[in-house]
């Protein structure tokens, strides 16, 4: 298999919208700040109560976000096997507004090349680096996160109240270049 990454435009827009696929939900990180450092403890649920999550598709809109948005997709072939969404921040960090590889894909190195693609794009543009968010329950790209560089700056407790998704929390992650 030969990824390529490259920026999606106009001609690829449909790229865009590729489907979210499931990821397993196999327990917690829980972030703590203590002495003006981040750490965390994870807590595994039993291997019986392993279940799966997909996240509702989008229906985005390359007209629409194309001026706060950078698309950049990976390529086997013609197909888009995965997407990086950034966004232009007030801060200093370029947002990584989503992420995504397919299932058959996973695990051969597309995201981390989606985010040292990101990386490169933040420095282009004048960032110190990419900043994200991860559901704390969502172990693997937590440590996705953390594997490719990225360090815990925060945590949203309450981000999910009233909401499907209440009790969890959103951890926030940052990588400087």
């Amino acid at each position: 298999m030969s990824i390529e990454i490259k920026l999606i435009t106009r001609d690829d827009q449909a790229d865009i919208n590729i489907k979210n696929e499931p990821f397993k939900l196999y327990g917690m990180m829980k972030p703590s700040y203590i002495g003006g450092a981040w750490s965390y403890e994870v807590e595994l649920v039993p291997e019986n109560e392993i279940s799966e999550m997909t996240f509702p598709d989008e229906n985005y809109s390359f007209d629409a976000m194309s001026k706060e948005h950078i698309f950049v997709g990976a390529y086997d072939g013609a197909k888009c096997v995965g997407l990086a969404i950034l966004r232009h921040s007030w801060n200093r960090y370029l947002y990584l507004y989503d992420l995504k590889v397919n299932s058959a894909v996973r695990g051969q190195g597309v995201g981390k090349r989606l985010i040292e693609a990101s990386a490169e794009i933040a420095r282009k543009h004048g960032y110190r680096g990419i900043s994200t968010q991860a559901q704390d329950n969502n172990l693997a790209a937590c440590f996705f996160y953390i594997k490719t560089g990225f360090v815990i700056g925060g945590i949203d407790t309450l981000v999910y109240n009233g909401t499907k998704q209440e009790g969890k929390s959103d951890i926030l992650f940052y990588r400087d270049n």
